[in-house]
């Protein structure tokens, strides 16, 4: 399949659009030249500089865009410069390659935006995402019905696509999505097995574990060496819409965290007979969807006993301190400490049966466990309420912090990258731990990196 985040295809089109932008500029004037030119070039970089204060006023990454998307960036506004000014004076090829140039270039800064993330790994998966192709083994319910009414046991799990109720929190939804092992089908009723509730990052959809980080094909090789054993895996929609940055909080922007809780863990106990213990629950999850695994889980430890948080932030984060208040808790300060990590740890005290693995794309060699070692772990930020986009930082304080009320946890590098690509690798790492854990059958329980 041709990579979109690698490869010739990407050098390809930015060769084309550098070649269109030149022959749209082509052979003109002197005082053409000298007029227009610096003024394309200003208002490239204006867009740029607006889009840079954009992202950080909406607090969307705690990572940089790569260099190669501000230089598309202006490359756009300098093709739309160029169009607008150039067009009078130009014969139809130029004016060809002016027209040409805008969406190339605009098309150069989204595949920027998808190597910066991963979302789209093939351009299989853009025509998978753009025709609603699902892969075989995603079934509906009365499929999955009439799989158990026939005692069939795939030798793969499957992929059921739930239509969760919102009675409890009045949130609006699009279709979740769980996993089931092969173990699962082999009785009637099912088995109790054990679950995992998985997030990905702030904006997308709830199948991006499955279609971008590779999930199924990670549960299918671990299925593969443990006799068809794997925790049963939920995809839940914590946003509602594409760009609803929700972070899993009850707010002006819906009440996820009570969709979360109330609907979606009942809902799966109650259809899929997994067990209601929470030695038998995990969370985890990728960027804002860890922060989302840890908030949750100190919220609610009679719920969930395991943490995977991959490249998570201190708590939920919308902006600066004052913007994330205003823009996800109306201003309320007290409804902001509920959903705080820190403020709900030191409001519950001690954790007992918990344990958080910190998944980093950063080097944090070597790995921290919370169990071997006294006083701040390494490189960890003395001041909490840090604005650092350093992973392994951000790890080490909210392992310090957890540590310190009962919660073993260990900081664990990946040495990967911030993307989806990094997230499926991590979570491919941290699986073993996460399914002894919380009691998969037939999977052995194995210590965290870095405890003796």
């Amino acid at each position: 399949m041709v990579s979109l985040t690698h490869g010739w295809l990407l050098i390809a089109v930015q060769i084309i659009a550098g070649a269109l932008l030149v022959a749209a500029i082509g052979r003109r004037s002197t005082g053409w030249l000298r007029l227009w030119l610096p003024v394309a070039l200003f208002t490239g970089g204006a867009i740029a500089a607006f889009v840079f204060w954009f992202i950080n006023d909406q607090g969307w990454s705690q990572d940089p865009p790569p260099v190669i998307f501000w230089i598309w960036i202006v490359g756009t506004g300098v093709a739309v410069v160029v169009l607008i000014t150039g067009w009078r004076n130009a014969g139809w090829p130029r004016r060809t390659a002016a027209l040409v140039s805008v969406p190339i270039c605009l098309l150069c800064a989204a595949l920027a935006v998808n190597c910066w993330v991963a979302y789209f790994p093939t351009v299989q998966s853009v025509w998978d995402r753009a025709t609603g192709n699902e892969p075989a083994r995603w079934i509906d319910m009365s499929t999955l019905a009439d799989m158990q009414h026939n005692g069939v046991v795939p030798t793969h799990g499957v992929v059921v696509k739930v239509t969760t109720p919102d009675t409890n929190s009045g949130f609006s939804h699009r279709q979740e999505y769980v996993y089931l092992p092969p173990a699962w089908f082999k009785t009637n009723p099912p088995p109790q097995l054990p679950a995992v509730m998985m997030f990905a990052g702030e904006f997308g959809r709830p199948d991006d574990w499955l279609r971008s980080a590779f999930a199924l094909e990670t549960l299918d090789d671990f299925t593969a060496r443990h006799g068809g054993n794997a925790p049963v895996v939920v995809f839940p929609d914590a946003g509602g819409q594409f760009n609803n940055d929700t972070e899993c909080v009850n707010g002006p922007r819906g009440n996820a965290a009570d969709h979360l809780i109330k609907d979606v863990v009942p809902y799966v106990i109650s259809t899929f007979g997994v067990s209601p213990k929470p030695t038998n629950w995990g969370i985890g999850g990728w960027s804002s969807g860890g922060t989302c695994a840890l908030m949750l889980a100190v919220q609610h430890p009679e719920m969930f006993s395991a943490i995977l948080d991959i490249d998570g932030q201190l708590g939920p984060n919308a902006g600066t301190h004052d913007q994330t208040i205003a823009r996800l808790f109306d201003g309320d300060l007290d409804a902001w400490k509920a959903f705080d990590p820190r403020s709900v740890i030191i409001q519950h005290g001690r954790y007992d049966q918990m344990a958080a693995w910190f998944a980093v794309s950063t080097d944090t060699s070597p790995e921290y466990h919370s169990g071997d070692h006294t006083g701040p772990p390494p490189n960890a930020s003395p001041d909490w309420d840090t604005n650092s986009e350093d992973h392994a930082v951000i790890a080490h304080s909210l392992c310090s912090l957890v540590g310190g009320y009962g919660i073993e946890c260990s900081v664990v590098s990946t040495h990967a990258s911030h993307d989806f690509a990094g997230a499926a690798d991590a979570f491919a790492e941290a699986l073993p731990w996460l399914a002894g854990r919380i009691g998969t059958p037939g999977v052995r329980p194995i210590p965290m990196p870095g405890a003796s």
